[in-house]
């Protein structure tokens, strides 16, 4: 008997653990999500070292590469460090 079909029989007698199922397998899914954003949008990642070997000094001041910020706008920013 293989994986899939012991839990699909253990889940056919107790249905109290099809959302316990679902809940564990959507934050599984949103977790490497997040994992794949931060791995292809946080400027501190550099897949490219040879075109790009620094690319948080290629970033404007106005970019915005976090998920959730509170009251903050990216428009006023101004640059406040030098450039390399």
């Amino acid at each position: 008997m293989s994986m899939l079909a012991l839990v699909r029989k253990q889940l056919k007698s107790h249905p109290a653990l099809i959302p316990l199922f679902i809940f564990i397998g959507g934050g599984a899914a949103m977790s490497m999500l997040y994992l794949g954003r931060l791995a292809l949008k946080n400027p501190d990642v550099s897949w490219d070292r040879k075109n790009n070997p620094e690319p948080w000094n290629k970033m404007t001041p106005d970019h915005q590469y976090k998920l959730f910020t509170v009251n903050m706008d990216y428009s006023k920013l101004e640059k406040n460090r030098p450039d390399f």
